[in-house]
């Protein structure tokens, strides 16, 4: 008996193109639902931080609403300036901004750009490495709900964490033109986290390898911003480099032990924004342990732990700087930390159970006391953002087109009022008075270097003349006030008065 069976022509390893559509889906599918899943999370995250953007935030918003709308680089209208701490933060919130035309709407859309950067990054590291899958997912949602983080939305943080990940990325795979990218966007992303990416590169095998191509790449990503800042807005770097390494501290407070500062008035939210950081120095003898002895976690952890070493020599420069503790100081330390911790952690359910909990936790802390929330988890603010924005508007309506000097938060004011609120992050008159400060407490080497990058300054002899001032205080405002704005905080004191008066 002859059999006609014909076999199915699976043979040869083909597939048919219905088979290989159907065979690809579920990959396909399943590589687009992590970034898909921190897309959606990062958007309903930042639904809730948009009712508290800190006042720093709303200086960053106030230059790309400018920018975007006016060609405009200035935190008014009125002068240019150069205080925008991250130029690049600004010239993607502007792009955006010309689109939705909405600066909080845009800094919600690169806050969600930059968490699924952030994530895409992280498993490409992690699968590079061998590391578990539940790495990058620990380390994402950690981040996401950190307070400290949260407290940072709008400003560089985000952005800044996703460049210096891909950083780590590209160094691992030895793409040193791509890693020398990334390194340039750093630099005008905000210059102190070339200190990470400077331990990143050098604490590696053979690390002058690939190290021309890193300059080059860099040097071509970052100098035609710094020509350009140089001489059209006056100085290569920020401003703010002047004004906050004069501040230097807070009364008896800095970097080197402002934590102790924030756990006072934010125990639960500051241990929860810093755990890793102790997590990662106790995890730190047990990994150099285990390397020593040949522990394949040990070994496929080893950049991560660079990564953390980065973050921990981030945190030594400000302590050497000398500088206020601004809470977003603290965020690449913590960042790196988190991350380091995280692969430790994705091995067993039981250690991941550890940044797990600790997530949790932010949530809850978050929600507990009530939703929405007016005030940041962890902020410095002597008035909450929310009251700024509707004293800013009742602002405009009594001064017009006059020049009000602030009384040290100029952001959300700035933002909501669209007046002339001067200080010395919007005027260049009285900038200029800072840089000679500065310049009498710097050595002959800091004094050459400031002169250098203020050489095509062209700033206003004097300070702009101001016909109203803003006041606040902890007690009554006086019988001149035009205006009185009861306000309250949970910095400080908590309940202030802002008031404003004819200038003398």
């Amino acid at each position: 008996m002859s059999h006609s069976v014909v076999a199915a022509p699976e043979s040869d390893g083909a597939e048919r193109p219905r088979d290989r559509g159907r065979s690809l889906r579920g990959p396909l599918r399943a590589e687009w639902t992590f970034p898909l899943v921190v897309g959606v999370v990062s958007a309903v995250v930042f639904a809730f931080v948009r009712t508290h953007l800190i006042d720093d935030t709303y200086i960053t918003l106030s230059y790309a609403r400018n920018l975007a709308f006016d060609g405009h680089w200035g935190l008014t209208l009125e002068q240019t300036s150069n205080t925008a701490t991250s130029p690049l933060n600004v010239l993607s919130l502007a792009a955006i901004t010309l689109v939705v035309r909405d600066a909080v709407v845009a800094a919600g859309v690169l806050f969600v750009l930059c968490q699924v950067g952030l994530a895409l990054g992280l498993r490409r590291w992690g699968r590079e490495r061998g590391l578990e899958l539940a790495f990058a997912p620990l380390a994402v949602v950690t981040l996401l709900v950190n307070p400290l983080l949260v407290s940072s939305v709008g400003l560089e943080m985000a952005l800044g964490a996703s460049i210096l990940v891909w950083l780590a990325v590209f160094t691992g795979e030895r793409r040193y033109w791509a890693a020398g990218a990334m390194v340039g966007l750093l630099a005008v992303t905000r210059l102190d986290l070339l200190v990470v990416a400077a331990v990143v590169l050098v604490v590696r095998r053979r690390f002058w390898v690939g190290m021309w191509h890193v300059v080059t790449s860099a040097a071509a990503v970052a100098l035609p911003w710094f020509l350009f800042s140089w001489l059209v807005l006056g100085s290569a770097v920020p401003d703010t480099l002047v004004i906050k390494t004069l501040q230097e501290s807070w009364g008896e407070h800095d970097f080197g032990n402002g934590l102790a500062l924030y756990f006072r008035e934010y125990p639960a939210a500051t241990v929860l924004s810093v755990w890793a950081v102790a997590a990662a120095v106790v995890s730190a003898v047990v990994w150099a342990l285990g390397l020593r002895r040949g522990a394949r976690l040990a070994r496929v952890s080893a950049p991560m732990a660079v990564f953390a070493l980065g973050g921990a020599a981030h945190a030594l420069a400000y302590v050497w700087l000398g500088v206020p503790p601004y809470h977003w100081y603290y965020a690449p330390s913590v960042v790196a930390a988190t991350v380091f911790v995280a692969a430790l952690c994705s091995r067993w359910w039981f250690t991941a159970a550890v940044p797990a909990l600790a997530a949790a936790a932010s949530v809850a802390l978050y929600g507990a006391s009530g939703l929405p929330r007016d005030e940041a988890p962890v902020h410095s603010n002597h008035v909450a953002s929310p009251q700024y924005l509707r004293i800013g508007e009742e602002l405009r309506d009594i001064v017009g087109d006059g020049a009000v000097r602030s009384a040290g938060e100029i952001g959300a004011l700035a933002y909501s009022c669209e007046c002339a609120i001067v200080d010395v992050f919007s005027d260049r008159g009285r900038m200029a008075e800072a840089i000679e400060e500065k310049k009498r407490e710097s050595s002959a080497l800091g004094v050459t270097l400031l002169e250098a990058n203020f050489a095509f300054l062209d700033a206003p002899a004097e300070p702009v003349r101001t016909e109203y001032e803003l006041r606040i205080t902890t007690k009554e405002a006086p019988a001149e006030a035009i205006a009185v704005w009861p306000t309250t905080s949970a910095w400080g004191s908590g309940h202030r008065t802002l008031y404003l008066v004819e200038t003398d």
